[in-house]
């Protein structure tokens, strides 16, 4: 009976090492998950939420309350212009907006990319405050090829004539305008289209004085285009051709001096006559 009783003392203690042994390694394991958890919350980034296009949509078309939906956005990434309230989207009773450029689905609505509430998709709603639109005509050479498309920069050259430092008139060519930004290819103002148009009238944005300029320009001579690079932010500098530049040659400049008028009194002195200077009145 004894030997029984010691047996069963024995198992009993044995289950219960055993089971203080399993709930250490459980706790161990919690504490252990709690850890990690709590260092995976430290590095959670902040978001807040932006409204991002349900659909691929393109340029002119309308889009209301029903083709956008909300996401959540990392707070140090957040586009400039981007919407995050309905009410500042879609103000209440106002007409849906329309879209300036392409966006994809889960692309973030951004002020730059749609008109204000009931606007076109027209050039009036492209220009800076301050800024006008002028049109130009062009042709396939000045026109680059029709590679030009709105939203691209472009360097205008003027040639025509003009009076040589001699008097004498000759063809050179300068320009006149830099860098300045094309806001309409004809009729069209979508800066998403990508292939070649050979164009008759690009629309540019300039200040009233480069209009007047480029008005002139336009009257009195030829107008050339040159694309501008998409990562070149220098402006050109100073540029006039002409002829004698072109061909290497160089004006000769001939100076007349006028020469100085002596004014003199003729005497008759018997058989003689004398010459007296006197100042010249005219």
């Amino acid at each position: 009976m004894r030997l029984v009783f010691g047996l069963v003392l024995m198992l009993g203690l044995g289950l219960a090492g055993f089971a203080v042994y399993m709930a250490q390694g459980y706790i161990s394991a919690h504490e252990e998950e709690l850890a990690r958890e709590r260092a995976a919350r430290a590095q959670v980034v902040p978001t807040t939420e932006v409204f991002v296009s349900k659909r691929p949509v393109r340029y002119g078309e309308r889009i209301d309350a029903d083709d956008v939906r909300k996401v959540l956005w990392p707070v140090d990434a957040v586009p400039e212009g981007t919407f995050t309230e309905m009410e500042t989207l879609f103000p209440e009773g106002e007409p849906p907006r329309t879209v300036l450029r392409a966006m994809e689905a889960g692309e973030a609505i951004m002020a730059v990319k749609v008109t204000a509430p009931g606007e076109d998709a027209g050039v009036s709603s492209k220009l800076a405050a301050g800024m006008r639109a002028f049109a130009l005509r062009v042709d396939v050479s000045s026109g680059v090829s029709g590679f030009l498309r709105p939203g691209d920069r472009v360097d205008i050259y003027w040639t025509g004539s003009g009076t040589t430092q001699s008097g004498g008139t000759r063809e050179f060519t300068k320009l006149i305008q830099a860098s300045i930004k094309l806001i309409a290819v004809d009729q069209s103002a979508d800066e998403d289209r990508n292939n070649p148009t050979v164009a008759r009238t690009v629309t540019v944005e300039a200040t009233p004085v480069q209009v007047a300029k480029l008005a002139q320009a336009q009257a009195t001579g030829r107008l050339q285009l040159s694309l501008v690079g998409a990562e070149d932010e220098n402006l050109t500098a100073e540029v006039q051709v002409d002829q004698g530049t072109l061909l290497g040659i160089e004006e000769e400049v001939v100076i007349v001096q006028e020469q100085e008028r002596t004014c003199t009194i003729r005497t008759r002195r018997g058989g003689e006559i004398v010459e007296v200077p006197i100042p010249c009145t005219n």
